[in-house]
């Protein structure tokens, strides 16, 4: 009877601990029971706090106990002054003010061509002549009667010297041979425009009338043109906000891509005009041609130095982030222990920049080591390891 009594006592005592079985999850949603899935809730949140709790203990504890766990390889360079050229760059055309085509002074027949293509002259050269229609013959006469009238004024004049003769003699023959040499000068000087000379040293690009075309002054009357390839600048217009930055002198770099030719220069000359239209100034800058390669419409890509600091801090621009406040940031190495050491988030103030390189202004100083490969995947205040390799 005693065993009887125990084994119904048993299978109470397991009927109540039946009862309370703790329900599943789906159980629970599927009671609809807006009290007993609050609760359910509740409890799996008060579980998830004391197992965060737990692990976070765990964590510390790894840290203190694993000697060797892992810590971020990246790489580091060390800031140091250096030299920062920055250059302006643009597009220009060569151009020269000595390129003009030439034009008759006098209507004619163009008598004679001096020169070819190609043709090397000096300033003051005969290039052609034009028909003077005997002109020549009345400065042959008229430098005859000049001779006549110089001699009879220097034997008037000895003879007045003399106290010999009238004063009125004297003025005549003096005021003849002066009269006579005005209008032989002035003859020389119209005949002098029948003979059409070089306006400057330079090379005959092109003539452009045949001998024997009649001429005359005016629109479609050139009759050559003539170049000075030793005198060639390059014109470009420069943004108004250079104008401190851009002056005379300053180093330039000239690349001409169709000849694959670069060279070195300066500026030679600043515009004093603010063009209104595009807010731009205009600069001159020489072009030295020793060997006359370069011509006239030439395209050039210009380099100018607009800025120099011979104390930068240069970094790669790649290595620089942003943050919510828009504000730029670097990764500096703290504490340094051999290889190991502390990434500090450092906001810094940049500069211009030249290819691939940028100038810090403020924030690193010389001697600070920053993270380059691996700046992206470190946090701020993360050990951090650089690799010797």
């Amino acid at each position: 009877m005693k065993k009887i009594y125990s084994i119904f006592a048993i299978i109470l005592v397991l009927s109540s601990c039946e009862g309370q079985k703790e329900q599943s999850l789906s159980d629970v949603i599927a009671s609809k029971d807006l009290a007993q899935i609050r609760a359910k809730k509740s409890e799996l949140d008060n579980k998830m706090q004391q197992i965060s709790a737990e692990i976070k203990l765990l964590n510390t504890e790894i840290e203190i106990l694993d000697t060797l766990k892992r810590v971020p390889l990246v790489t580091a360079i060390k800031l140091k002054n250096e030299v920062f050229t920055h250059f302006l760059e643009l597009q220009g055309n060569v151009t020269t003010k000595q390129n003009v085509l030439i034009y008759p002074e006098v209507a004619g027949t163009l008598e004679k061509v001096f020169v070819k293509e190609g043709q090397k002259v000096s300033k003051g050269q005969a290039l052609g002549k034009i028909d003077n229609g005997g002109l020549e013959q009345q400065v042959a006469q008229l430098e005859a009667t000049t001779a006549l009238a110089k001699t009879t004024f220097e034997r008037q004049k000895r003879l007045w010297d003399e106290k010999i003769g009238s004063e009125i003699q004297y003025l005549q023959t003096k005021t003849n041979y002066e009269a006579s040499k005005n209008q032989l000068a002035q003859l020389k000087k119209q005949i002098d425009k029948f003979t059409i000379r070089a306006p400057f040293s330079g090379v005959i690009d092109d003539v452009i009338k045949d001998q024997g075309t009649v001429v005359a002054p005016g629109p479609g009357a050139e009759i050559f043109r003539i170049v000075n390839l030793s005198n060639m600048f390059i014109e470009a217009d420069i943004p108004e906000s250079y104008i401190t930055d851009v002056t005379i002198g300053k180093y330039v770099e000239i690349d001409f891509p169709v000849l694959g030719k670069s060279l070195e220069t300066k500026v030679r000359q600043t515009g004093n005009f603010i063009n209104p239209a595009n807010r731009t100034f205009k600069i001159e800058v020489g072009v030295p041609n020793n060997d006359r390669s370069i011509k006239p419409n030439l395209t050039a890509k210009l380099k100018i130095n607009d800025y120099t600091n011979a104390e930068a801090i240069l970094i790669p621009q790649s290595i620089i982030s942003e943050n919510a406040n828009g504000e730029q940031y670097v990764y500096v190495i703290k504490n340094l222990n051999n290889d190991k050491g502390i990434a500090t988030q450092t906001v810094v103030k940049t500069g211009k920049t030249q290819g691939d390189v940028i100038e810090i202004l403020e924030g690193v100083t010389s001697g600070d080591v920053l993270i380059e490969a691996g700046a992206r995947s470190v946090k701020n205040g993360q050990e951090v390891k650089i690799s010797k390799s």
